[in-house]
């Protein structure tokens, strides 16, 4: 897919302070091996004409966040898209980027390798079908308890709760951001948030988003680090792992107020909904899961 690359646009700095600040977070779009219900993991097949096509269209949703029904996001395009750099969710993300500078905008892209999708070792390339006949055991045993189970060969959820957390520090830090947690109090009043505030009726006065304090930027990965990097947002233990699939191309949206981060949307999926109701398109294929 040809369009803005890391290169094109210079990644703008900072917004001076610490602020409220939103994501939106992505997952990339359907590849063959999704819709052969493969584990993916770190290897990389490319997106599907299909999943070429839900890129597009989340692309386009993204490009005008007033459209109706408008998005739970400030008005303006996105500060920057911060992206794994395997090719699924690279091409989502460039989809994203190419939407945004038809509409007139060229956006950064920034590839992070700390998004990249958990390992899955020896489950990789095979179908969930294939893991069930050699691996019942420890593939039961995943689903049950990710947390001191994993594929062999694979990534201890451990492991990818440390790369989510710099993760999500550096998707903070592109705003001006930042998270303040109940165990560890600001050291420092330097360190509150300057521009905070969290109305506790969501769409009370005082909720409205405002564009010129209140940057945001897309996030593209995939479905087991997205669900990572969301428990480290709301502070949840990883035990709630499961808790929190990500659709193909749907958008969440978090909002960081005061250093607290809350969901505001999860899984927004309208935009697909021409694609999905396409002849030849099987409703039974996995659109959530870590394959």
């Amino acid at each position: 897919m040809s369009g803005p690359t890391a290169t094109d646009t210079p990644m703008p700095p900072a917004p001076a302070g610490s602020r409220d600040v939103t994501l939106v977070l992505v997952r990339h779009g359907r590849t063959p091996w999704v819709e052969q219900g493969r584990f993916q993991g770190r290897l990389d097949p490319p997106l599907s004409t299909h999943g070429a096509a839900q890129a597009a269209a989340v692309g386009v949703r993204l490009a005008d966040v007033t459209a109706m029904p408008p998005l739970p996001l400030p008005p303006g395009r996105p500060w920057l898209i911060r992206h794994s750099p395997l090719a699924r969710a690279a091409m989502t993300a460039q989809a994203i980027a190419q939407a945004a500078a038809s509409a007139g905008t060229r956006i950064p892209l920034v590839a992070d390798p700390d998004l990249q999708e958990l390992g899955h070792g020896a489950w990789e390339g095979l179908s969930h079908t294939e893991v069930e006949a050699r691996w019942p055991d420890e593939l039961h045993a995943w689903r049950r308890d990710p947390i001191t189970h994993h594929a062999p060969g694979g990534e201890p959820l451990a492991d990818a709760r440390l790369r989510a957390a710099r993760a999500v520090d550096r998707m903070l830090g592109d705003l001006g951001g930042q998270l303040v947690r109940d165990d560890t109090p600001p050291a420092t009043p330097a360190d509150v948030p300057v521009a905070g505030h969290l109305d506790p009726v969501v769409g009370g006065p005082g909720d409205a988003p405002d564009p010129d304090i209140e940057p945001w930027s897309v996030v593209v990965a995939h479905d087991g680090i997205l669900r990572v990097v969301l428990l480290r947002l709301l502070d949840l233990p990883l035990e709630q792992y499961w808790s929190f699939p990500f659709g193909l191309c749907c958008v969440s949206v978090v909002e960081v107020r005061a250093g607290r981060a809350r969901l505001r949307a999860h899984n927004l999926d309208g935009h697909l909904a021409t694609i999905e109701a396409r002849p030849g398109h099987d409703p039974r294929s996995p659109v959530t899961g870590t394959t």
